[in-house]
């Protein structure tokens, strides 16, 4: 259970910070004010956003028992966030660097796996 905890809490948690400056990198004006003015708008979801990103690490490393894993595992599902929120708000495709660099991080992860 603590897997489908995780899963979710990091899910929801990366999706929303990196929605939240993907949204702010297409509709914020770059000036000073305009983007403090949102980022104070934002702030009350930061907390939220935390927590979500926190206990999500934490029931990750109850489930896995080790943090390396349940790090590099978020770090993945956050590469993959990032190339999903780029596709839907900012229009850009993923080219094959892309892809490749989302593969050594993969193998990466399996490669600690591996005892």
């Amino acid at each position: 259970m603590y897997y489908l905890y995780s899963g979710l809490l990091l899910l929801t948690g990366l999706f929303s910070v990196n929605f939240i400056y993907g949204y702010q990198s297409k509709h914020i004006d770059p000036h000073f004010w305009a983007t403090l003015k949102y980022q104070l708008l934002v702030l009350p979801l930061f907390l939220f956003i935390n927590l979500c990103i926190g206990y999500g690490i934490k029931f990750g490393y109850k489930a896995i028992g080790n943090l390396s894993y349940v790090l590099v595992a978020s770090k993945g599902l956050e590469i993959l966030i990032s190339l999903l929120i780029g596709f839907i708000l900012l229009k850009e495709i993923p080219t094959w660097k892309t892809w490749i660099g989302l593969s050594l991080v993969l193998a990466g992860f399996a490669i600690a796996k591996i005892k």
